[in-house]
């Protein structure tokens, strides 16, 4: 969301995340702006403002995905479930902060059966505090906006009362396998294909076995999809700030030791099947991706939500090649672990549909923007390589507790052992 707002003309200046590590990732790719590690909660409108630096300039927009989890309480309020208390945290910031706009972005099944209580009284609350808020309720898919993945998410615009509310984006591409239904005229979107063929293959590195980074020149043709995400044209930076980076590093790319059995069952795969022992689906090279998800964090057990397997090579794909199918450029940088960083991908909004969503705020403020004159050097690096500890020590805050470590490799030597035992089941 950030790099989307930042893209469709915005100045993001502060950005509130608990996880340390996906704050540090921040913090790297948006290195002047204000990154607080902690919960909304107990969070004010003037913390903020003191932390971006701000004074008491105006606040144009607030936006967030706040989590959306107690659904179960028939007969009671939804808004009034403690596992909801972010959203009302949210709503609150936003009336502190006395913004003109927000947007608040959530899972499609906020939309459906007696979730829609919820939304209601999202609605009732934002009214009390003097919003207004765009309806019909729209929820959004990622292909109809120039990403290579099917990902439907819900964005509510809210506006001050008397203001003018956005309007939702028109859509701009057909899904390129088919499934979508955009209108007629529209050209087809970027495939898997596109947005990966030029990437050198992670697995002829060995110092990615070790390192998420490589010096190469083995680049591929390019798509036009591949041009702008390498920042190869003006046009490619959008309204955002020109960072200085190094194209020639191929980042994010740390290899994945699959088994033999692994691979050749990801051979026989088709695309655009799910591979039937491991459950991970195969891309097609002229289809998308199915929705990238996150998996859990280290509070409820911490399990890698599986990535889906390369149309071409016999492995899951990289975090780079995630970020590709994501719509992210290839300067914006991911923790250096593959589970962090998958996480980061999966838990956030393809930048290319936030630019959409953000650019109907813009309209609706009746703001042309401009391209900034100065670039923007990226943060430390050491941002990017900080564990769970490290990071709270540089943020000055307490751990959160994690429970991944000590079960990870038993995980992974279980998993294998029932790969191998189906092998011998089936040839024996």
């Amino acid at each position: 969301m950030s790099l989307g707002f930042e893209q469709a003309g915005f100045d993001v200046v502060a950005a509130v995340e608990i996880d340390p590590v996906h704050c540090a990732t921040h913090k790297y790719n948006f290195p002047h702006c204000a990154a607080l590690p902690r919960s909304v909660v107990g969070l004010t409108g003037a913390e903020i403002r003191v932390a971006a630096g701000i004074g008491t300039r105006r606040v144009d927009v607030v936006f967030g995905g706040a989590p959306c989890q107690g659904f179960s309480m028939i007969g009671q309020r939804a808004l009034d479930d403690p596992r909801n208390s972010l959203v009302r945290d949210f709503l609150r910031i936003v009336s502190e902060l006395d913004a003109t706009y927000f947007v608040f972005e959530n899972v499609k099944g906020l939309t459906l059966g007696q979730h829609r209580q919820f939304l209601d009284e999202l609605e009732a609350m934002a009214d009390s505090l003097g919003y207004d808020i765009r309806k019909p309720w729209q929820v959004l898919d990622a292909a109809h906006y120039g990403v290579p993945q099917h990902r439907e998410r819900l964005f509510l615009y809210g506006a001050k009362r008397h203001r003018p509310l956005p309007a939702y984006p028109s859509k701009v591409t057909k899904a390129a396998d088919g499934r979508g239904k955009a209108p007629n005229g529209l050209p087809v979107g970027p495939t898997a294909k596109d947005a990966m063929s030029d990437l050198p293959d992670a697995d002829r590195f060995e110092e990615l076995q070790a390192s998420d980074e490589v010096r190469t020149a083995e680049w591929g043709e390019l798509s036009a999809y591949a041009t702008e995400l390498r920042c190869l044209t003006n046009d490619a930076w959008h309204f955002g700030y020109v960072r200085n980076w190094d194209p020639g590093l191929l980042t994010s790319s740390a290899r994945t030791g699959h088994t033999e059995i692994s691979r050749r069952r990801f051979s026989v795969t088709e695309g655009g099947q799910t591979e039937p022992i491991s459950r991970f689906y195969k891309l097609r090279a002229d289809g998308l991706s199915n929705t990238l998800r996150a998996g859990t964090d280290g509070a409820r057990g911490a399990f890698t939500s599986p990535r889906p397997i390369h149309y071409k090579h016999p492995r899951c794909v990289t975090v780079r090649e995630m970020a590709r199918l994501h719509g992210y450029p290839d300067w914006f940088r991911f923790n250096e672990t593959k589970w962090h960083g998958a996480r980061q991908i999966g838990n956030s909004v393809p930048p290319p549909l936030a630019r959409a969503v953000a650019s109907e705020v813009l309209a609706a403020m009746n703001v042309q923007p401009e391209r900034p004159a100065v670039g923007l050097e990226l943060g430390d690096q050491e941002l990017l390589r900080l564990n769970v500890t490290e990071a709270a020590l540089r943020f000055q805050i307490a751990a959160p507790s994690m429970r991944r470590d000590r079960k990870s490799g038993a995980r992974k030597r279980k998993q294998e052992e029932i790969e191998l035992e189906f092998e011998a089941r089936r040839h024996g």
